[in-house]
């Protein structure tokens, strides 16, 4: 993959991360060089074991991080419309962390600023994406649901 087609990726992204926080009340991302190295270094990883695991960085709550998977090469808004999909299933009324909802409260919560963006394709043809949130949010700040993961504002 050329390094214009990363950048387009990275871009698209980004700007589907933030059409989906703008419905939510949060700030728009800034796509980061560092973070985005990382999630490369990181889908590379991936790609190599082709074994989908969260990374270390991730578990120790340094940075947010949502991961995808496909046996063909995903677009950007194919990998951002999959994890948003999950807003389907998170309850409002009473916000927390799980697991079947993670990847949409990591995409539109509130404090977080940064994304980085990296994207492999292993041997099989197989791509693996991974997206880098800082601040870090659904994970580490349970008790902070309410104030970062908030419904679509009504344009009513």
């Amino acid at each position: 993959m050329g390094k214009s087609a990363s950048k387009q990726f990275s871009e698209e992204v980004l700007r589907c991360h933030n059409e989906f926080r703008r419905k939510h009340q949060a700030p728009p991302l800034k796509l980061s060089s560092k973070l985005s190295r990382e999630a490369t270094r990181y889908a590379e990883s991936l790609a190599s074991t082709r074994i989908l695991k969260h990374s270390v960085e991730s578990s120790r709550g340094s940075c947010g991080e949502n991961l995808a998977w496909a046996s063909y090469d995903q677009s950007g808004k194919d990998v951002a419309d999959r994890w948003y999909d999950e807003v389907k299933q998170y309850n409002f009324g009473r916000p927390g962390f799980s697991s079947g909802t993670g990847h949409f409260t990591a995409m539109v919560w509130k404090s977080t600023n940064k994304l980085g963006v990296g994207k492999a394709t292993a041997s099989d043809g197989s791509s693996f994406v991974v997206a880098r949130y800082f601040p870090a949010g659904n994970i580490t700040n349970q008790g902070h649901f309410e104030n970062n993961v908030l419904p679509v504002k009504s344009t009513t």
